[in-house]
């Protein structure tokens, strides 16, 4: 579909979908996580080659629950992969926490806010080839506040300008070794809102309330914050992946 889709719009088409019993909440999400891989693989090619590094970041959501999807899937691959939560394991949403516990069966669950605010952690890597952000997805409509992701997004933003620093166009980039990591973001930039392509909250003195990204990977259709305002110098390349909810698309229609 082409119309760009609000946050309450896609929750009326994921929840017709689950509430037909034709699919489940569990089966979106690992689909969802699915996407995002072989988008990223398609995008980048050369990074099929194990091993690589990667670091994703996980959110208290079901955002997060794809990305412990997207975490799990990399370490299939033969990937080193470090795994940050931002929120409370035990808190976590049902089919998130499913996906969290069967990532503690191949990793660690690390938390964020220590990294961020200059505690090592021995488990990150000392350099990595991909950042996930996957911690706040469509829902979101406040401004982030946490000083612990501020910092988080600007590591995030900062691999765009550094792979900008090397004289490389992060839109032909293919082939080419770079010291930058890719950074994608699994439905877009966390801190954006999906809505009104808005980032609240006004520039932090220190870090970011939401980051630049090479990549978005949003499932089923664009959302309005995705071609809006801060939105398009956001999100960068966006590729819309098929789960398999056109069958209920009307869902959407009188939901705003």
């Amino acid at each position: 579909m082409t119309e760009l889709l609000t946050a309450a719009q896609m929750r009326a088409i994921e929840q017709a979908a689950i509430e037909s019993g034709e699919v489940t909440g569990l089966e979106l999400m690992e689909r969802a996580g699915r996407s995002v891989v072989k988008a990223l693989l398609e995008e980048w090619p050369e990074m099929a080659k194990a091993p690589q590094k990667a670091v994703v970041l996980c959110g208290p959501g079901n955002n997060g629950g794809d990305g412990f999807v997207v975490a799990r899937l990399l370490k299939e691959r033969g990937w080193e992969v470090g795994v940050f939560l931002y929120g409370d394991v035990d808190r976590l949403p049902s089919d998130a926490k499913v996906n969290c516990e069967r990532w503690r069966e191949m990793g660690e669950v690390h938390p964020a806010c220590p990294l961020a605010r200059g505690v090592k952690a021995d488990s990150l890597p000392p350099s990595c080839d991909l950042l996930v952000d996957a911690v706040f997805g469509t829902g979101l409509k406040r401004p982030v506040d946490d000083p612990c992701l501020w910092e988080w997004f600007w590591l995030i933003d900062d691999a765009v300008d550094v792979l900008a620093l090397e004289g490389l166009d992060p839109d032909k980039h293919g082939g080419v070794k770079w010291q930058a990591s890719r950074t994608v973001a699994v439905d877009m930039p966390s801190g954006l809102c999906s809505d009104s392509g808005m980032v609240s909250g006004g520039e932090p003195e220190h870090g970011l309330r939401a980051p630049r990204v090479m990549l978005s990977v949003t499932f089923h259709g664009a959302k309005r914050g995705h071609r809006l305002a801060d939105g398009p110098a956001l999100c960068g390349k966006l590729v819309i992946c098929d789960i398999g909810l056109d069958k209920w698309a009307d869902a959407a229609e009188g939901v705003r």
